[in-house]
């Protein structure tokens, strides 16, 4: 059984939601507004199931409202030199640091991370992301001119698209959002953001710290509705010129079936289920540590989470073995507590889902340890044990689907062929790891493994300065990095004749003598 993190911290200082968002969960032109679709919907706790704010959803006529704003505001964004939105951009990053502990409780009270991860993680992610991004605005290039075709000078033009639509997950709330707002903004471009429904404080405060810093009203907008309702309505929008969404695959399947009728360009990151590759010389230990961390990063709810680990023979009953024995000394608890690690999921109804895969897992596979909702003090939150499967068949659900919670499953490997054939065989493309000490074995892991991210004797940490992005079924499009920047730019070829005469030779060859 785990050990229980405390469950009675001092609860003084929780972020006050229903104060700060009593004027409205949307941000449209520089101010909180409330939604106008008839139906509220309560954000809550997943600790404690308790109610945080109960607000207004947005519609069709609020979506509508932000990409009008967001439109208005293109010309001058775009028009600011790439030194003033650097400016404001680091700007941004001084309120988001000055407000850190703001943005880490209410990231801790709406998704039920623990607060040492979101104060550790979350937050100073997010400052670092948005001081890249100011960097990276004053780094808006073309190419180089040059003579291509007898008198003619061209040249590239990198330039802002228009109006972003965007729609980020309930995992990662604040990160996803910067990740999406701060290349856009940066390139010129202006953003209406639809955060989840569950999860959209972070998203709003992030809004307010940007008008705060000088960013101008409708720059950046924000509208939380539901997907079916406020979501496609964005993505469909005829003024929105580009899509980015973060989700499932299925849903993105959607977002893209709706994207494309406008051809819109479209940036999705989609699903992971993410291998985690022991080759038999790996140092078993850090193996197991890596493991352990990488299979319960907030709770699991990442899709670049370790989900297969994949151990070759000679070392994986002692893998086994140790890992579900670290897995037991975890601390479940208030995620306000200073001694837990691990919160609850996000919802009781996510929560019942992660159940049910690893129920059905029972008729076919072994449950070494978890595999249940904890009991006493956290009966009433979102709860779930750390779990360890073996003896799954590899065609399995359980090793096939994402499950999206903590829950690893281990399957034996024989060679080095079959190790790297399994960790590719699913539809997933995201994120992946490799473990070993030889530099010619993990090097050829990293070269035919089919993933966006491979890390070597790691796996999870991501840096502001690298692209984070999927193959296969987990999309396409990066986030971060300056390949991400370039994402929210669209190119022209500019061409023009040094001669300064019309050039009729040229028209004669096309229309002949006119």
């Amino acid at each position: 059984m785990q050990n229980p993190g405390s469950t009675t911290p001092d609860r003084v200082g929780r972020f006050p939601a229903q104060a700060r968002f009593a004027d409205g969960a949307q941000y449209i032109a520089g101010r909180l507004r409330k939604g106008t679709s008839g139906r509220t919907h309560a954000v809550t706790d997943p600790a404690t199931g308790e109610e945080v704010l109960t607000y207004e959803l947005a519609g069709p006529d609020d979506v509508d409202a932000a990409v009008a704003a967001a439109r208005a505001a293109f010309p001058a964004w775009a028009g600011a030199t790439p030194g003033e939105r650097s400016d404001a951009l680091h700007r941004l990053a001084a309120v988001l640091a000055d407000r850190a502990e703001d943005f880490a409780r209410a990231e801790s009270l709406q998704c039920g991370k623990p607060l040492k991860l979101t104060r550790e993680f979350d937050v100073p992610g997010t400052i670092d992301n948005t001081a890249f991004f100011a960097g990276a605005a004053r780094h808006l290039q073309g190419q180089s001119a040059g003579e291509y075709s007898g008198d003619h000078t061209s040249y590239v033009r990198r330039e802002p698209l228009g109006v972003v639509g965007s729609i980020a997950p309930w995992n990662y709330p604040l990160q996803m959002a910067a990740w999406k707002i701060l290349p856009a903004i940066a390139a010129g471009n202006t953003i209406v953001l639809k955060p989840a429904e569950l999860t959209p404080l972070t998203s709003l405060l992030l809004a307010q710290a940007a008008t705060e810093a000088g960013i101008p009203d409708g720059v950046i907008n924000i509208v939380t509705g539901t997907g079916r309702e406020a979501g496609e309505h964005l993505v469909g929008h005829p003024d929105v010129v580009m899509t980015s969404f973060t989700g499932s695959t299925a849903v993105g399947r959607r977002v893209a079936e709706i994207a494309t009728a406008t051809v819109k360009r479209l940036h999705l990151e989609l699903g992971g289920k993410a291998p985690f590759v022991v080759f038999d010389d790996a140092d078993l230990d850090a193996a197991v540590q890596g493991a352990v961390a990488g299979s319960l990063i907030n709770t699991g709810q990442d899709c670049t989470a370790a989900t297969r680990a994949y151990v070759q023979r000679p070392l994986y009953e002692a893998f086994v073995e140790r890992t579900a024995a670290l897995m037991e000394t975890v601390r479940l608890g208030d995620p306000f507590a200073p001694g837990t690690d691990l919160g609850p999921l996000i919802s009781h109804v996510h929560r019942d889902r992660v159940a049910a895969f690893v129920d059905r897992a029972r008729a076919y596979a072994r449950v070494v340890t978890g595999g249940e909702a904890p009991q006493g003090d956290l009966k009433n939150g979102a709860y779930y044990l750390p779990t360890l499967v073996t003896g799954a068949a590899q065609d399995s659900e359980i090793v096939q689907s994402e499950i999206f919670g903590p829950v690893l499953v281990v399957l034996p490997f024989d060679s080095d062929d079959e190790g790297i054939a399994l960790a590719n065989d699913t539809p997933y493309g995201l994120a992946a790891s490799a473990w070993s000490r030889d530099v010619y074995r993990a090097n050829r892991a990293t070269r035919e493994i089919k993933a966006g991210c491979v890390w070597v004797n790691d796996h999870i940490p991501i840096i502001s300065e690298m692209p984070h992005g999927g193959y296969k079924a987990s999309g396409f499009g990066k986030d971060m990095s300056a390949y991400s920047f370039e994402e929210y730019t669209q190119i022209k070829h500019v061409m023009f004749d040094n001669t300064a005469v019309v050039r009729k030779e040229w028209h004669r060859t096309v229309f002949g003598d006119r």
